[in-house]
């Protein structure tokens, strides 16, 4: 099972197109928005343009204490979402789980800034949106400021909503493999 959190404000493509690339190669995707703790059920969620998606759950329901099928956590960016994420203790816990079980953690745009925060992405190869490097430079992330997308360890990192499609196929590669994601690309016509 893949958790994607979002929070009012994510940047809708950096979202929906990791998501979509996942679930075309099989894989559990669960969307899971993040700041109405009083909600249940499907809750619709606003991007950073205006565009509302329904997610799966809300954070009331998310099991902090069922990690068993936990495969990956993907955290769009979106400043305004991003400081929300940032913000979640259930988030941040579950960034913490990752890391201690060595379970892959995709972060693209802002979003990087997160771990980089929290201390987990120290000698760490990774990559931003320009404007937030400072805080993975400032953390101790070794920053990979030519590359669009750079997986290091368990953290997939990203820079901005352009390279999507290319950051959900390298979230496939470190799955599933290099064969799954090229079948992927070559399905959507990306190579």
């Amino acid at each position: 099972m893949i958790y994607v959190f979002l929070a009012d404000g994510f940047e809708e493509i950096e979202a929906i197109a990791p998501i979509d690339i996942l679930r075309r190669a099989g894989l559990d995707v669960i969307t899971a928005k993040v700041g109405d703790k009083e909600a249940l059920g499907y809750v619709g969620v606003s991007g950073s343009h205006g565009i509302e998606i329904m997610t799966n759950v809300c954070e009331s329901e998310i099991e902090l204490n069922n990690f068993a099928n936990l495969e990956m956590i993907v955290l769009p960016g979106g400043g305004a979402g991003v400081e929300r994420l940032y913000n979640s203790n259930e988030v941040k816990i579950f960034i913490e789980h990752c890391v201690d079980c060595s379970i892959p953690i995709g972060a693209i745009c802002a979003a990087p800034s997160i771990p980089a925060r929290i201390g987990y992405l120290k000698g760490v190869r990774a990559t931003a949106f320009p404007t937030f490097r400072h805080y993975l430079a400032e953390n101790g992330a070794i920053l990979e400021e030519k590359q669009k997308v750079v997986t290091d360890g368990i953290f997939t990192t990203a820079a901005a909503a352009g390279v999507s499609i290319e950051f959900g196929l390298e979230l496939v590669r470190v799955l599933k493999g290099p064969g799954k994601a090229k079948e992927i690309g070559e399905q959507i016509l990306f190579y």
